[in-house]
């Protein structure tokens, strides 16, 4: 998933704009961006929504976190839809994903789908629990993990800081610890590494540094919160010709079983050959 936007399920405008957006996956919002008097008649929108969904984009959906108590009731009116998978926000530790597989099972069971079939997508840094205790997740694999999202506004929050951003943009080194542990648990995982947004969604150019910027440090998406920004998420994460056109080249050049070869004046070795297969993979 290069693009994921965030949809409000209580949003009629929204939701019916969504579908034609050409984001890979549309993460429809029973959370934030639902006040808490709305989120019943969120889930019923949402679920009357997917009875004719017919977009090309894989639907999830973001649930309310666990300590709020509206879990439960979100898994049980919106996973007889059959979401790709939930987003699960606010999480303490690997804990938090074995209660909510378990929630999982009981869910599709009751609503006549497969075990397992639900997958899951954890907001891993929302809370200072989660960014420290983020090696936790290597020794308690869950088969539903699918990948991991940052950020930094909830995080602030939960410790009272101030704006997580520099005045250049640029994350404060507390968010940017954040950022690298997600990054790296998910590789460690094999599981996709799903960058923050980039919230001046009026700056385009922006958008597309940020996200390049991104793809560069090892992300495999980016969550988008605009329409507009769609597109340019999937551009900064696809390959250019000029990339598939020397991936090519680096595989040419070990054609002849060394280990180690000269390109363009610079040697190359075994993990230059591993990147441009795994470029060319995705192509």
């Amino acid at each position: 998933m290069k693009s994921l936007l965030f949809v409000p399920a209580d949003n009629e405008r929204k939701l019916a704009k969504a579908q034609s957006c050409g984001a890979d996956a549309l993460v429809f919002d029973l959370e934030d961006s639902v006040l808490p008097a709305r989120k019943p008649l969120a889930r019923q929108m949402l679920v009357e929504y997917l009875k004719t969904y017919s977009g090309s984009s894989q639907v999830w959906i973001r649930v309310n976190d666990l300590a709020c108590g509206e879990t439960l009731a979100d898994l049980a009116a919106v996973i007889g839809s059959a979401p790709v998978g939930i987003v699960l926000p606010k999480i303490f530790g690997p804990e938090c994903l074995e209660r909510v597989s378990h929630y999982l099972d009981m869910a599709e069971t009751s609503a006549g789908r497969p075990l397992g079939s639900t997958a899951i997508l954890a907001v891993c840094t929302e809370t200072p629990a989660a960014v420290l205790r983020m090696g936790e997740m290597l020794k308690k694999p869950i088969p539903r993990l699918r990948g991991m999202l940052w950020g930094g506004e909830d995080l602030s929050s939960a410790m009272g800081a101030g704006d997580p951003r520099a005045p250049d943009g640029s994350w404060r080194p507390v968010y940017e610890y954040a950022r690298s542990q997600c990054l790296l648990a998910c590789h460690a995982l094999g599981v996709e590494a799903i960058d923050t947004v980039y919230v001046d969604f009026k700056n385009p150019e922006g958008c597309r540094a940020n996200s390049t910027a991104a793809r560069y440090d090892g992300f495999t998406g980016k969550v988008a919160i605009h329409p507009d920004q769609v597109p340019i998420i999937n551009a900064a994460f696809s390959p250019s010709e000029d990339e598939i056109a020397f991936a090519r080249r680096v595989l040419e050049a070990f054609e002849g079983g060394a280990g180690a070869v000269s390109l363009d004046g610079k040697m190359l070795d075994v993990p230059h050959l591993k990147a441009a297969r795994r470029l060319l993979a995705g192509v």
